[in-house]
């Protein structure tokens, strides 16, 4: 049986981290008048927690196995899910647990969901809290998926091991090395996006806070309209770029930066991501085209922003796309599950496993043409063997699945069809805003029940960690090991 001391010690170190965050919202009431204990309160817990949890585990072993790494990765995301929720619950907003967690689970997993109603009047802290969640997360998500994904092979992950890193036996000795640069990187993305939000017209809060969430592609905003509140060409166009260079691969500006000059243009996951943003953009297009008989310039710039908002499980909102008919809506749930670049900050289905699939589709249909043919799947020059394949179509099998057993789940507890299915699609892609007059583009899921909040908060955890790296805990096999 696995020595669990080295998870525990871990998670010790990652409450302190989130402690420390939270010295930063405390400062903010100070500037803003606005002090109270909600924050002082949670960082005393959170840092006490976090340092029995090291002193109980100190003679932990320095190697992590595999059945070890699974336990750290789900736990990781549970615990901070809850630590985070303390100052969100302890605050003057008067929210249940059941919100806070939410609220907090929505922000870590960058998902992007509220039950803050009126986010204007919400406390400067909190808000500047829930960005730091969906920052953190997309961190997290980053490294996770280049390091530690990989290895426990979660849904095809560990192509990108192949792909990325030399063979080794190890789980990734250079995942320090690796990781430092990632944070660099990811560092440098957000002063960039607050510089230029700032330049573009908003203040300097909401540029901080905007900047944390369009890096981590998470979506939480200060307005109840969202980025439209700005109501600002250029604002939502610099959010457009900075989303797209937060939907990429991070391994991707690692490689450049290591002397790759030309890895975004030759990237196949990068080109058809692309491709698949201009293609959506004119669909929609001639749709509202043929059904309105004009666009104007402001419903192009809301088509091409909503569809890389969706597209990417952002969630930022501009304009009210519940307007435009029921093929839009359609397709936006499409968008939902597909997601963005595998090794970015996005979430949903990904696009190396719909191109992957699409090869397998492609293959099997040439074997009826020609029975004694011999065809290969290759991605990025190498090829995918029946391992990998095997895990792909079993990840997207299973999404699907939660998927409706998410949709039933909400059904059961008073839901419409419409927030039903749209809310089962946004907590498992992690994108934010659903479809309908309840959760759609003007709502929120404040009025839902908490019942039905548990059960998208648990989508959301699943779809953020890949499915597998959750559902495995629950086999009994896993445990004997």
């Amino acid at each position: 049986m696995s020595n669990y001391k080295t998870v525990f010690f871990t998670l010790g170190i990652l409450q302190i981290i989130l402690g420390i965050f939270m010295i930063i919202p405390i400062t903010v009431q100070f500037i803003f008048g606005e002090f109270d204990s909600s924050f002082i309160l949670a960082l005393i817990i959170t840092i006490i927690f976090g340092t029995l949890f090291i002193i109980t585990n100190l003679d932990y072993d320095k190697k992590l196995d595999l059945q070890q790494a699974f336990l750290l990765t789900s736990l990781s995301w549970i615990t901070v899910a809850i630590f985070g929720s303390l100052p969100i619950f302890f605050s003057s907003l008067d929210l249940s647990f059941t919100d806070s967690f939410f609220e907090s689970m929505s922000g870590i997993t960058t998902t992007g969901s509220t039950i803050i109603a009126n986010l204007e009047s919400a406390p400067k802290s909190i808000l500047l809290w829930r960005a730091i969640l969906q920052w953190l997360g997309g961190i997290g998500i980053i490294v996770m998926a280049i390091t530690l994904m990989p290895i426990m092979n979660v849904g095809g992950m560990l192509l990108f091991k192949v792909l990325n890193t030399d063979s080794s036996n190890e789980i990734l000795p250079s995942s320090k090395e690796i990781s430092i640069k990632l944070i660099l990187i990811y560092l440098g993305l957000t002063f960039a996006c607050s510089f230029s939000y700032k330049i573009f017209g908003m203040n300097i809060f909401d540029s901080i806070t905007h900047s944390m969430t369009t890096i981590a592609t998470g979506g939480f905003s200060n307005y109840n309209q969202s980025i439209g509140h700005f109501n600002s060409a250029k604002i939502e166009f610099t959010s457009i770029i900075f989303i797209l260079m937060g939907s990429i691969p991070f391994i991707a500006y690692v490689k450049f930066i290591n002397g790759n000059r030309k890895i975004f243009v030759n990237d196949t996951q990068i080109q058809t991501f692309l491709k698949l943003i201009l293609i959506s953009i004119l669909i929609l297009f001639l749709y509202l085209f043929l059904k309105n008989g004009k666009v104007v310039f402001l419903d192009f710039r809301s088509i091409i922003f909503n569809i890389v908002s969706i597209l990417t499980g952002t969630g930022y909102v501009s304009g009210n796309y519940d307007k435009w008919g029921n093929f839009p809506l359609l397709y936006f749930l499409i968008l939902m599950f597909i997601g963005g670049c595998a090794g970015s900050t996005t979430c949903g289905i990904k696009i190396f496993r719909v191109q992957i699939l699409y090869k397998f589709v492609v293959n099997q249909l040439k074997k009826f043409i020609y029975p004694r043919g011999i065809f290969v799947i290759k991605y990025e020059n190498s090829t995918v063997n029946d391992k990998f394949l095997a895990s792909i179509i079993s990840f997207i099998f299973l999404y699907i699945i939660i998927f409706f057993i998410i949709t039933a789940l909400l059904s059961l507890t008073g839901l419409d069809f419409i927030t039903s299915i749209s809310g089962a699609a946004t907590s498992i892609s992690n994108v934010g805003p659903g479809l309908g007059s309840v959760i759609g583009s003007n709502g929120n899921f404040s009025s839902l029940p908490d019942l039905s909040k548990w059960v998208l908060s648990i989508g959301m955890i699943l779809g953020r960690l890949e499915l597998f790296a959750i559902l495995i805990l629950f086999l009994p096999s896993f445990w004997k090991k």
